[in-house]
């Protein structure tokens, strides 16, 4: 399945500012969000029924390897236009992983404003298993169906990464974030916080229900092999 590639001089072809809220107002592009909404309403009402009986599952690894701990992770991310939503994720790392953060800050591995480490000491066991295979991520389609987040869009950042953000990387905060989206199908974590933004500011030019739904197809792929996940 082919995917838009940005052309090799893309720094020079994109302009500085994309001026992205003058599409939101035309006929078409509102034609385009109320066909996501239905997309995202569908598929996440779809998944969280189906994969209620693999939920479980995970809750019962999750609680056998660490019985005290929480099952879901519930963390606040900056969502369209800077506002506050909690975001789920299931538990892959030990109870106070938010209190190491600080003593391995200096391990980060990605530039910019993210922060992520390949062999992180903080996951557990099932956790390196969830996210291996991005089951992890997959109670984020209850934020999709409560409208925080759409199924393709930029991911969701913390608070303190948007703290760091220039006036363009802000950009990237006008459209509700996405459990998946372009960045993540052309690059996955072989790309700096620079590139990330490029890409996802590309997306929100470009996007389409088409894209889309390519999108969440090479995504379903990906996930066979998710080798880069981490």
């Amino acid at each position: 399945m082919s995917m838009q590639k940005l052309p090799e001089d893309y720094e020079a072809v994109l302009p500085k500012l994309y001026m992205l809220h003058a599409k939101e107002g035309s006929k078409e592009m509102d034609s385009y969000l109320v066909m996501k909404r239905i997309i995202d309403i569908f598929f996440s009402a779809l998944g969280l029924l189906v994969l209620l009986p693999l939920f479980i599952v995970v809750a019962i690894l999750i609680k056998l390897e660490d019985p005290k701990g929480k099952v879901f992770f519930r963390q606040n991310r900056v969502g369209k236009d800077e506002k506050l939503f909690p975001m789920y994720k299931f538990r892959s790392m030990v109870s106070n992983a938010e209190e190491l953060k600080a003593n391995l800050m200096a391990y980060n591995e990605v530039s910019g404003a993210m922060f992520k480490i390949k062999n992180d000491p903080r996951i557990t066991r099932t956790g390196r298993f969830l996210r291996k295979t991005s089951i992890d991520e997959l109670p984020q389609l209850w934020n999709v169906l409560l409208g925080h987040m759409s199924l393709v869009g930029p991911r969701p950042p913390l608070v303190e990464e948007v703290a760091q953000y220039t006036e363009y990387d802000k950009q990237r905060l006008m459209v509700t974030p996405g459990c998946t989206g372009y960045w993540q199908v052309n690059a996955r974590n072989s790309v700096g916080f620079d590139e990330m933004v490029q890409l996802d500011l590309t997306y929100i030019h470009i996007r389409s229900t088409m894209l889309d739904l390519k999108i969440i197809a090479k995504t379903g792929l990906m996930l066979l092999g998710s080798k880069d996940a981490y």
